[in-house]
């Protein structure tokens, strides 16, 4: 057992920590801004990835379904378990609130894509995308309901989900592969590119924003958060995978998705809703580490 912790570690959890750590490290030091680095990612990479991903992706409808009913189900209720635990821990509206922010924001993308290629292997990251396109969708609509709830602010924002760029590349890439349309090589090899080079830019980015954050205070409140968050989900999300008969990749993928650290936009949402944000930030990085060990266990379990 300790071998397999050792291997999974070293082979999986530590080639992501490194370049994180080279971001971190770096990026103050050549002059890097998280935000050049993280809005690249956001508006050309991840799209890029998401079509060339989805273009010629197998997926049974009903398992489809299957999947993103389980996923959407694991983060209400994780949601639920946060706003339960804040009220009889009695804490206030804000903190309650910026419970719930934290528990539904996963880092999908930046962590789950890599950790889940390493850990799964190729064929789970059709599923994986699967996972990530929804997970953003439900912890957007939940997190900006909840930093919205405490000011009594409006939800309209909700909506503006359905604007971001990977939503927007999914739409052609589904109609393509129904229709089994061939793009022409030069297109294909430039999406290839741009996708592959998705995943080091935002794990380089996640070290350079870690970078430009201000020192980590713990107290109480953090290390509640980033229980429910990094223990709550996957405990959630393997109970929950036995229901929807989840199994191999599906399952997986579905489970250390839920087993993420904290998304960097968890705080973004939290500054422009005047939500705890240094606390919120706080936990980003306190959970990030944290998951050096938590999610190495969930990788053996898995």
């Amino acid at each position: 057992m300790l071998l397999r912790i050792a291997e999974i570690f070293l082979n999986v959890i530590t080639p992501v920590f490194v370049v994180v750590g080279a971001g971190y490290f770096a990026g103050p030091r050549l002059g890097l801004e998280s935000r050049t680095l993280s809005r690249s990612a956001y508006y050309i990479l991840i799209p890029a990835f998401i079509f060339n991903m989805m273009l010629t992706a197998e997926l049974e409808a009903e398992l489809a379904f299957r999947m993103i009913v389980y996923i959407t189900v694991v983060h209400v209720a994780i949601g639920v378990v946060a706003f339960l635990l804040g009220i009889a821990l009695r804490k206030p509206a804000k903190m309650v609130a910026a419970f719930i922010l934290i528990a539904v924001f996963g880092n999908f993308g930046t962590f789950g894509l890599p950790f889940i290629e390493f850990r799964l292997g190729t064929e789970a990251l059709v599923p994986t995308t699967v996972y990530f396109l929804t997970m953003n969708i439900v912890a957007f609509i939940i997190g900006v309901a909840a930093a919205s709830w405490h000011s009594g602010g409006t939800a309209g924002a909700l909506f503006s989900v359905l604007k971001t760029p990977a939503l927007l590349a999914l739409v052609p890439a589904l109609l393509l592969n129904v229709l089994d349309v061939a793009l022409p090589v030069v297109v294909t090899r430039i999406i290839e590119l741009l996708a592959e080079a998705m995943i080091p830019v935002m794990i380089l980015s996640l070290g350079v924003k870690l970078a430009e954050a201000p020192r980590l205070r713990i107290d109480g409140n953090v290390i509640t958060a980033t229980a429910i968050r990094l223990v709550g989900t996957p405990i959630l999300a393997i109970v929950l995978a036995l229901p929807f008969a989840l199994e191999g990749p599906a399952r997986g993928a579905g489970i250390l998705q839920s087993s993420m650290p904290t998304a960097v936009l968890a705080s973004i949402i939290a500054i422009e809703y005047d939500l705890l944000p240094e606390f919120v930030t706080e936990v980003v990085l306190f959970s990030t580490l944290a998951s050096l060990v938590t999610l190495t266990l969930v990788m053996v379990i898995v």
